[in-house]
This record gives structure tokens, C-alpha cells and sequence, in this order.
């Protein structure tokens, strides 16, 4: 026999609203944008190289990898 109460279908994840995304998301990005030109001003005294990714890059990932986990919480 076999027991039908353990097949529970979990709901998908909500989808955050993309407005909201989208401020948060530009918060961060401003916030981190300082710090990335003083990354990438260090890495590149310190490696001579200007092959580094820019501040912007810097800035935009980091945005894009701590927004989606304000999300998930």
C-alpha cells in the first residue's frame, strides 16, 4: 500500500518583483562602487597591471551576487 500524505508538492520559489530588485540592486551597486575603485586602485599599484577588472565590474559583481541573497532570506 502505498502512502498518498507524502506526496506534498512544494511551491517554487516567489520571484521577487523586479522594481524592488531593481532598487536594491542599485543601492548596492552605489554602495560598492567606492570600494571597488579602491580595490582596483590597490591591484593595480600593486600588480603594475591594468589588465584588472575595472571598479564598475568590481561594483556590478558584487551587486549581483549579494542582492539575490537578500532575496532568498
Amino acid at each position: 500500500m502505498t502512502d498518498q500524505t507524502s506526496d506534498v508538492h512544494v511551491a517554487r520559489a516567489h520571484r521577487p518583483p523586479k522594481a524592488e530588485f531593481a532598487v536594491y540592486f542599485t543601492i548596492i551597486f552605489l554602495a560598492a562602487l567606492p570600494l571597488a575603485f579602491i580595490a582596483t586602485l590597490l591591484s593595480v599599484l600593486r600588480n603594475g597591471d591594468l589588465n584588472t577588472k575595472g571598479p564598475i565590474a568590481r561594483a556590478w559583481s558584487q551587486a549581483r551576487i549579494i542582492t539575490p541573497m537578500i532575496f532568498s532570506a
